[in-house]
């Protein structure tokens, strides 16, 4: 049964109030509680587990190759325009898909592939069939499984893309971030008009089941009118999602912000105009917003899982692809069991050293207990759904037997209760819903189950605004 969502409501002062350094949610506990000391026969274990159990699975690649640097990019890249160093990866990359194949049970299916970066289109159409074959030839895929990759599109032309759908891709994304030429100087990332254009309209003749675009607010040089005028030629492109990310300026994680004319970035006051003005675009213009950063068209599969209350949340951000393993391949890549997350190395000589060691190829790690695992879940509906039942929670883990869930969260009343004084949410014995206002707050709520930001002294996550 679908339900009706609330539209969201834009409060300044909330928003100003409630802007703090947050994790994304992404998973729960989040990656900066993956620790080195991690012993990899729990990872080993956990996926005899989920053999057992016969858990679809979900597929990440990693290529970190860009032929050069954008300035805004929080990603792990490896930025060369020497085409030779992506044939070694390629090899390493299939090496550790055997490996990890001789350990997953062969029945189980990928209802969900997604290639990443970096820019995954640095790869040539033949090594981009090399990987595609080495993947398929070790694991079975579900014929109605998402297959998506994003791609850069200056490094992209019509038949490279029709050839992307006709290997098996059925989604696509591709970064805007800004329309204007300004903010793309500033920013080292220089897109015509025309190109992004072309792009969209070869994705469409192609046949792509799903089109994603992304902007960023909060660059040098945006203004309000600047980005407005972005905003409309998106709708023009007419993607099936959107995603509208809030630029992190963070230049001691990443030097490569450096380069970017601090004096030249918006304004906090002037970020939160130009949010609002997104979000009043794209509601009037149809699409649905989705949470944290995302819109989609009402009759996309997000949106139609978000109404249907059932939308997740991985590592890859929102999916419609409920109890999955998530298993990286690649460098930096996450891996996401049930109960187990590990992140691969993230230097390429690091990732190197272990394969050749027939070793896997992880840096850290981490093992959730029952009560990591119940506030996981509790977080993530939140993030999803907007609303929460306590008895459900209940009957899930047997809590009823022992303790309710109030009890259980007893130490979360006090914060619970002062976000609804401020509107941000509604309380009552066996519910918790989110309003208009806290929608666009979500981070900050969800935040109130989260047991290690109490124990967190750093702050090294993005902005909740």
């Amino acid at each position: 049964m679908q339900r009706l969502l609330p539209t969201v409501q834009f409060d300044c002062q909330l928003l100003q109030k409630y802007d703090q350094p947050l994790p994304r949610y992404t998973s729960y506990p989040p990656a900066t509680e993956l620790k080195p000391e991690f012993e990899t026969i729990d990872f080993r274990a956990a996926i005899a587990v989920s053999n057992y159990k016969k858990t679809p699975l979900s597929l990440y690649c990693h290529i970190p190759f860009c032929d050069s640097a954008c300035y805004f990019c929080g990603c792990n890249t490896v930025i060369t325009r020497r085409r030779e160093i992506a044939d070694p990866y390629l090899g390493y990359l299939v090496r550790q898909i055997q490996q990890m194949a001789q350990w997953i049970d062969q029945e189980r299916t990928v209802q969900q592939m997604h290639w990443g970066g970096g820019t995954p289109n640095y790869f040539s159409l033949s090594q981009i069939e090399t990987l595609w074959a080495a993947i398929h030839e070790h694991f079975r895929f579900d014929p109605k499984a998402e297959i998506s990759i994003e791609v850069n599109p200056k490094s992209l032309d019509q038949n490279y893309l029709f050839a992307l759908k006709n290997l098996g891709f059925n989604r696509i994304s591709f970064g805007i971030q800004d329309f204007n030429l300004n903010v793309q100087e500033a920013v080292n990332r220089v897109q015509p008009e025309s190109m992004l254009f072309d792009v969209m309209q070869w994705s469409r003749d192609a046949g792509f089941e799903s089109v994603n675009v992304d902007l960023i607010y909060g660059l040098p040089f945006q203004t309000l009118e600047t980005f407005q005028n972005t905003i409309r030629k998106t709708i023009q492109l007419d993607p099936d999602r959107i995603a509208v990310f809030n630029f992190a300026y963070v230049p001691w994680l990443k030097p490569v912000q450096r380069r970017i004319p601090q004096d030249a970035l918006p304004s906090a006051a002037e970020k939160l105009t130009i949010l609002q003005i997104v979000i009043e675009e794209l509601t009037q213009h149809g699409y649905q917003y989705i949470g944290m950063d995302h819109f989609a068209k009402p009759n996309d599969e997000l949106a139609v899982a978000q109404r249907e209350g059932q939308l997740h949340r991985n590592f890859q951000g929102y999916t419609t692809k409920p109890e999955s393993d998530l298993i990286g391949f690649g460098v930096t890549s996450i891996s996401m069991l049930n109960d187990v997350y590990v992140q691969n190395y993230k230097r390429l000589k690091d990732f190197y050293r272990a394969m050749d060691a027939n070793a896997l190829p992880i840096e850290r790690g981490v093992t959730l207990n029952q009560d990591d695992i119940i506030r996981r879940t509790v977080i993530m509906e939140l993030m999803c759904q907007f609303q929460l039942s306590p008895d459900d929670i209940e009957q899930k883990y047997h809590l009823g037997f022992d303790l309710d869930f109030e009890t259980y969260f007893a130490q979360e009343k006090f914060q619970l209760r002062r976000l609804e004084a401020d509107g941000l949410i509604r309380l009552s014995p066996n519910h918790i819903e989110v309003t208009p206002t806290g929608r666009l707050l979500i981070r900050n709520i969800a935040s109130a189950f989260d047991a290690y930001l109490r124990q967190n002294t750093k702050s090294n996550f993005s902005r909740a605004v």
